[in-house]
């Protein structure tokens, strides 16, 4: 089955973060393509953003590397260094272990698309740049905390 019908993948839709950042990323779907493959040691997923739209918080990975190329439309990439207009073609690394959180906004009138590959630890870590929250991701549950490792209770800021 190496050929995958994308028009077969279920569009996933909603968001594993706890309110108030779930709601927060409306607007976002995604095919998990490297799922639909039967993959297991990366992910491969088609991120679709409608306009005005969020693929995430700000984060980076402990462990993880992650790649993105846009397919269609125009994102914007927001990092510490600031904001990077995207178009079909253009490329972003982003290696486990750099602390430089970064999320793509879609600030067009067009739908946007990207594709995201990233290595899957299990466990693995996240750090949300902009907001106290951090997520451990094992065995297929996540479990968030504030930075300073305390069960994630509500937005303090």
């Amino acid at each position: 089955m190496p050929v995958i019908d994308k028009s077969k993948v279920p569009v996933k839709t909603g968001s594993i973060y706890p309110q108030p950042y779930a709601s927060q990323m409306a607007g976002r779907s995604s095919l998990r393509l490297g799922d639909a493959g039967g993959l297991t040691q990366f992910g491969a997923n088609e991120v679709i953003l409608q306009p005005g739209a969020l693929s995430s918080l700000r984060h980076w990975h402990h462990r993880e590397d992650e790649f993105v190329m846009v397919t269609q439309g125009e994102c914007v990439l927001v990092q510490d260094e600031g904001e990077t207009t995207m178009r079909p073609g253009d490329c972003a690394a982003f290696p486990a272990g750099y602390p430089n959180g970064h999320h793509f906004i879609n600030k067009t009138d067009a739908e946007a698309r990207f594709l995201v590959i990233g290595s899957r630890m299990n466990p693995e870590k996240a750090t949300y740049s902009d907001v106290d929250l951090e997520v451990e991701l094992k065995d297929g549950k996540a479990t968030f905390t504030h930075k300073n490792g305390t069960p994630y209770q509500g937005d303090r800021t």
